[in-house]
């Protein structure tokens, strides 16, 4: 598919009210503006009665990219070719319409490891970018399957600046390739993958001089978090060694917690008051560490392990007063379950089958979830009982990327189409 011929299969943002441009309704961030999921309540007054309307729909040619949205436009990776050769390529939508802005090609790949056309027999396929961009300061930034870093205009598409951690920073390259999105605080863009004694990177989000480097973590495919633990703001990275806690300017390691690596781990850590919960698939299972300060000096100690279960393949859960909602399963296509787990303890609340690996945000008191196969589910944030109050077959293909709520708007993507969804 030619990236150049992406063109809105349904156009009707022209009759729909002008989506809102407010910098607080964003989602420019991977997972978030807070790096976790969470974003405010959709405005809907009745959600059995709500009717979802599809404002547009665009082709989004293979691949797990999701989108990031922000200075009205939309953003995403797909693959595409550029001068005959294909590769990924950084396309950026309007936000109200789904017209193609401009584009930008980043790696040439045109078979990746493998794996990423796993699915069930009716939706496989799509193999592709997995990593999504971030939009930040009026530039956008990309990591591509290569370990290729870039930044350019967000408005204009013009490039900024390109980092090769491969050849410039020893880069360890893993299967699949990478999947991990960048993670910028202040001025710094941060992000695993280099060689011994610089496999964390801190670079100048500006200019893309590393600021910083340091440890001999191998890279996995899950994106750090920003987190504040015990008024200690930090970056966690979920490496191949455990889970790390650096600070954001320096580099410097807070703590650590030693956590088990089989194949990949792909799910980001996620953090609850003091606990930070972690979960890989191929046997490994879940586990919770309890971060503790004394002095100003951090520890970790574990809370709960489950081992070869609570798996999170690649589908980073949420939480919500101490409870995790999200999809736990581990290639059950089409039907691993979405389920409540208690962050403090481990012990499973509530589950219902039929989801798969699809993932998850929370929207106020609402789970907004999408399956594997494309449906759009919306349930109650509780962890009394499963209450589900809207379900609507929302795109074709397969599903492994995270909706994204912007502007009071939905906008969601699979391997074959995006879409921006009005519901009201």
């Amino acid at each position: 598919m030619n990236p150049r011929s992406l063109i809105p299969a349904l156009a009707l943002a022209a009759a729909a009210p002008l989506l809102a441009q407010s910098p607080a309704a964003e989602w420019g961030e991977f997972r978030g503006p807070q790096h976790n999921g969470h974003a405010p309540a959709l405005k809907v007054g009745d959600w059995k009665r709500a009717k979802v309307r599809k404002l547009w729909d665009v082709e989004t040619p293979s691949g797990f990219s999701s989108f990031a949205v922000a200075g009205a436009n939309a953003y995403t990776i797909i693959t595409g070719e550029t001068d005959g050769n294909v590769g990924e390529v950084l396309v950026c939508l309007e936000a109200k319409s789904g017209r193609k802005l401009w584009q930008q090609p980043l790696t040439l790949i045109s078979k990746y490891d493998g794996g990423g056309d796993a699915g069930t027999p009716d939706n496989k396929g799509g193999d592709g970018p997995r990593s999504t961009p971030v939009v930040h300061g009026g530039k956008v930034y990309a990591i591509d399957a290569n370990l290729g870093v870039f930044c350019f205009d967000a408005i204009s598409g013009k490039p900024q600046w390109k980092r090769d951690v491969m050849k410039e920073n020893a880069g360890v390259q893993i299967k699949w390739q990478n999947a991990a999105s960048p993670l910028i605080d202040g001025q710094v863009l941060m992000l695993c993958g280099g060689g011994s004694g610089q496999a964390l990177l801190g670079l100048d989000k500006d200019s893309g001089k590393v600021l910083w480097k340091g440890e001999d973590d191998k890279m996995t495919h899950a994106t750090p978090i920003l987190a504040d633990i015990h008024g200690v703001h930090q970056a966690i990275f979920f490496t191949q060694k455990g889970l790390v806690g650096v600070v954001p300017q320096n580099g410097e390691v807070l703590w650590r917690a030693e956590f088990p690596f089989k194949v990949s781990t792909a799910a980001s850590p996620v953090v609850f008051e003091d606990i930070v919960y972690c979960s890989a698939g191929y046997g490994v299972g879940a586990g919770a560490f309890k971060i503790a300060k004394k002095g100003s000096a951090l520890s970790a100690e574990a809370l709960w392990r489950r081992e070869n279960e609570c798996f999170n393949h690649w589908s980073t859960p949420v939480v919500k007063d101490g409870y995790l909602y999200g999809m736990f399963s581990f290639k059950e296509y089409g039907k691993g379950p979405l389920a409540c787990v208690d962050i403090r303890t481990g012990k499973d609340v509530w589950k219902e089958e039929g989801f798969g690996p699809g993932q998850v945000i929370l929207s106020g008191d609402q789970i907004v979830a999408l399956s594997d196969k494309g449906e759009l589910v919306i349930v109650e944030a509780s962890s009394e009982a499963y209450r589900e109050l809207k379900r609507e077959d929302v795109l074709k293909g397969k599903v492994w990327s995270y909706p994204v709520l912007a502007y009071n708007h939905l906008f969601a993507r699979s391997t074959e189409q995006g879409v921006c969804l009005e519901i009201q």
